[in-house]
């Protein structure tokens, strides 16, 4: 932030250097417009170039050529430039204020737990498994898997990014979104808490463990409020970037699998919630039960993998530290919806929380025998969302909300919670709030409110894992919601 104030001091000061009629010797106080790009070469160098700075470079940019023609006519009065450039200069100023702001380097909230957080990532590859969204019969099964993990403090390691491939994400994300190809590229340039292969925390043996799956177009890194809070108290967190659903899977090497967009996979899709005859199919690839129980199977894949990492890591970091007796899973959205149905399917999953989602056929026929939360908002939250953001037809409400209390109400006694948080909008259960402080406005949050959005939804995810895969008698699952919206039932 620092490098950026200095470019705005310099703009402003270059600005007004040239803009004002000095006489005298004070003519040479125009020479302060050097400054400029000098301060945008330095900002650029040092904090990276981003693309909301852009109107800052230009300002410098344009302060140096004016400055440069005045020199060459030996200090000309400069008539033009005030007159003409110096309204058009602060405007461009005001932008170059405005859009970083607006598109801030942000930052995570603070983890809030007693444990440092460490990250390495992997790339997995499934022999047994057909990739169903190539035509190739030969192609497998591929994942991008990032894990965080407790890490020893103070370890001398560099901070990993929010997103290390941000150009390769924003390409692909960018279209999908219906925004600029470019918007998200300087994601590699904000922190996170986390650094790079530090040696795991000795504080335990091992750490239970968790799978995350992002909701349809997001990311593995899309939930950061949620694993950092949950790593640094004791959880080791899987994050799974699944090709042509995910956004973006980048793989060693830069070769990239941009996501589908949502009206070609979400047939697919529903044929899980809702079956019907004839089911559609991805290619040659029929799909009876729909494409869930396909991303289903990524989770137990993970699963092995990961048993395999804790015999012999090669990494040299995992091996033996990860209790795989306690493993759980959570996501967002599709993300959800994939792991009902791995948990359904797959009895080492022994706790699942569910954002945002309906629930496929099979979890609503049979219930989960896991100890299982979902979080939540109520209908009017997702009209409002409507109203401002579009989406979400009758019939997708309806079946969100209907199916998730059904499979809530199958529950086991003492296993079932379902949290119910007035105010939120979909992106709500994503970092979407915290990328830009006008969140609201452009309908990343719904009134709730970003930051309390994220507190209630940290808060609840940690308890609930802490007490079924830590042991932890969390007070917060058995009292009075302290925010004064939510709404907690237990089964």
């Amino acid at each position: 932030m620092a490098p950026e104030i200095l470019l705005w001091a310099a703009d402003a000061a270059g600005l007004i250097a040239l803009a004002v009629p000095w006489r005298g010797g004070l003519r040479r106080l125009r020479h302060i417009a050097v400054l400029a790009p000098l301060a945008a070469f330095a900002q650029s160098v040092g904090d990276g170039y981003r693309w909301p700075m852009v109107p800052a470079y230009a300002l410098a940019a344009t302060l140096a050529v004016v400055w440069a023609w005045g020199t060459i006519r030996a200090g000309g009065p400069f008539r033009w430039s005030r007159v003409l450039g110096t309204p058009c200069g602060i405007a461009l100023f005001a932008v170059s204020v405005a859009a970083p702001v607006a598109v801030p380097v942000f930052e995570l909230p603070e983890p809030g737990g007693p444990y440092a957080i460490g990250t390495v990532t992997y790339h997995w590859r499934d022999e047994a498994r057909r990739e169903i969204f190539d035509p190739d019969p030969a192609a497998r099964r591929e994942l991008m898997a990032q894990v965080w993990y407790p890490a020893e403090p103070g370890t001398a390691a560099p901070t990993a990014p929010y997103v290390a491939d941000a150009r390769e994400l924003s390409a692909a994300a960018g279209p999908l979104l219906g925004a600029p190809g470019f918007v998200f590229d300087f994601w590699d340039e904000v922190p996170t808490h986390a650094t790079r292969r530090p040696p795991v925390a000795a504080a335990r043996p091992s750490y239970p463990v968790l799978v995350f799956v992002s909701g349809l177009n997001a990311f593995r890194q899309s939930n950061m409020f949620q694993v950092e809070r949950l790593v640094s108290h004791g959880f080791v967190v899987v994050g799974l970037d699944q090709p042509y659903t995910s956004a973006a899977t980048v793989f060693p090497g830069g070769r990239t699998i941009a996501g589908r967009s949502k009206d070609r996979v979400y047939p697919a899709v529903q044929q899980s919630l809702t079956p019907a005859d004839p089911a559609p199919a991805l290619g040659d690839a029929e799909l009876p039960d729909g494409l869930i129980p396909y991303l289903a199977q990524d989770i137990g894949f993970a699963l092995d993998q990961l048993t395999g990492l804790n015999a012999a890591d090669p990494e040299g970091l995992l091996t033996g530290r990860l209790d795989l007796e306690r493993a759980g899973a959570f996501g967002v959205s599709l993300g959800a919806m994939t792991v009902g149905q791995a948990c359904h399917a797959d009895r080492r999953l022994r706790a699942c929380s569910m954002m945002d989602a309906a629930m496929t056929a099979d979890v609503v026929r049979d219930g989960l025998r896991q100890p299982s939360l979902w979080l939540t908002r109520d209908a009017e939250s997702i009209l409002l969302e409507r109203d401002r953001s579009g989406g979400w037809p009758d019939r997708e409400i309806t079946e969100t909300i209907d199916t998730q209390r059904e499979v809530f109400a199958a529950s086991a006694p003492g296993h079932g919670y379902h949290v119910e948080i007035p105010g939120m909008f979909h992106v709500n259960f994503t970092d979407a709030p915290a990328w830009t402080p006008l969140a609201e406005e452009v309908g990343l949050s719904g009134p709730i409110g970003g930051a309390r959005g994220h507190e209630i939804v940290a808060a609840y995810t940690l308890a609930f894992f802490d007490r079924f895969l830590s042991g932890g008698r969390p007070a917060l699952l058995d009292s009075t919601p302290p925010w004064r919206e939510v709404r907690l039932e237990r089964r």
